[in-house]
């Protein structure tokens, strides 16, 4: 400001010398009736609040900081877009300390200099900034939300039960995730630029955890031909016949494993304390041998009761003949044995010729 004491000194001498004391006092009374009004050149957040009351210009900067607030920022994220408002990203503000700050400016001027810049319309050129404040929690939960809508697991390679008459082989394949740190971190600067912006999630692969590489051994038993297949991954290793259970028993048709592999096993009879039980005039115990109903070789599965074995009824192959487990040669159980580890996935599917039926009494 040019010469600001000597131009108010002249001032109040003109004042003084036009009217004496009366017209200082005047001056004086004039500087007090406005003194609930913002000095002229006065901005806060870049609105012109000069000569304003405190509620004129609350009001005047709040409509200011509402359309900051209001600006949307575009996310890409996949094939979705999102256009979210800056305050429902956790940006919020406090116009009323500025506006304050702005009030108290006054105080800082004599009331002979306030006189001088309100009577004639002399700028101070003051500006005062809104304090804007940033809370994360709703950015990151709006990541977490994008992500959940993006997110493509990853397929891992199998082939999978779905009903008696179907099983699928599924492909591996990969999946995709949002990089959430760097999404947040890429969100939360452009909220903290207070403008409108676009703003893209990154997004990383998601890799299998079993590949078709990496599958490993399948067995899948069809009751409806009374075969068992081996895949080795996709590729079929080895087909043998096989022979499933008699109606009034069941082969369980589903999903299950390998939990337990036995050389020579001992047959130890399910049906101890039943009577009437298909089993109960057999001994408590058959030792390993040549007459032993599980042949040489038992893979045990966790379906309750059923096993893939030998048996010496050879004859039995190709037909429903067991009480529920799954029977081979025995030459072809020894050689499907040191083929098959622990944990394989089983599948049974198909059906005998009169559907699924049981007795309830346990397999064997």
């Amino acid at each position: 400001m040019w010469g600001a004491g000597p131009v108010v000194l002249f001032v109040v001498i003109g004042l003084v010398a036009a009217g004496g004391a009366g017209s200082a006092y005047a001056a004086y009374r004039y500087e007090r009736s406005h003194d609930s009004r913002i000095l002229p050149g006065v901005k806060v957040q870049g609105v012109d609040v000069g000569d304003m009351t405190r509620a004129q210009a609350l009001a005047a900067v709040s409509r200011r900081v509402d359309q900051i607030l209001g600006q949307r920022v575009t996310i890409h994220a996949g094939k979705g877009t999102w256009k979210v408002a800056l305050s429902d990203l956790g940006l919020s503000a406090d116009p009323a300390s500025a506006v304050t700050r702005a009030m108290r400016l006054s105080r800082s001027y004599s009331w002979v200099a306030r006189v001088y810049h309100r009577l004639i319309h002399r700028p101070v050129d003051q500006s005062f900034p809104v304090a804007f404040h940033y809370d994360a929690q709703p950015a990151r939960h709006l990541v977490k939300k994008v992500g959940a809508k993006v997110v493509k697991p990853a397929s891992d390679a199998g082939i999978e039960y779905v009903n008696e008459q179907k099983i699928t082989f599924v492909h591996s394949r990969d999946g995709r995730t949002l990089k959430k740190w760097v999404s947040w971190k890429r969100l939360e600067a452009a909220v903290q630029h207070h403008q409108p912006a676009t703003v893209r999630f990154p997004m990383e692969a998601l890799k299998p955890k079993v590949t078709d590489a990496k599958l490993g051994k399948t067995i899948v038993v069809n009751r409806t031909t009374n075969m068992l297949t081996l895949y080795n991954g996709f590729r079929v290793e080895r087909r043998y016949p096989v022979a499933t259970a008699m109606a009034g028993f069941l082969t369980p048709p589903g999903s299950w494993s390998v939990i337990n592999k036995v050389e020579n096993p001992s047959w130890i009879n399910p049906c101890l304390g039943q009577p009437g039980c298909w089993a109960a005039s057999e001994p408590p115990m058959i030792p390993p041998g040549p007459g032993n109903p599980l042949g040489t070789r038992a893979l045990y599965l966790d379906a309750p009761g059923i096993r893939i074995h030998g048996t010496p009824s050879d004859y039995s192959i190709g037909t429903y003949a067991s009480h529920g487990c799954i029977r081979m040669h025995i030459s072809q159980s020894e050689a499907l044995y040191p083929l098959v580890p622990i944990g394989t996935h089983v599948i049974i599917m198909g059906a005998p010729p009169w559907g699924d039926s049981a007795t309830g009494q346990p397999a064997g």
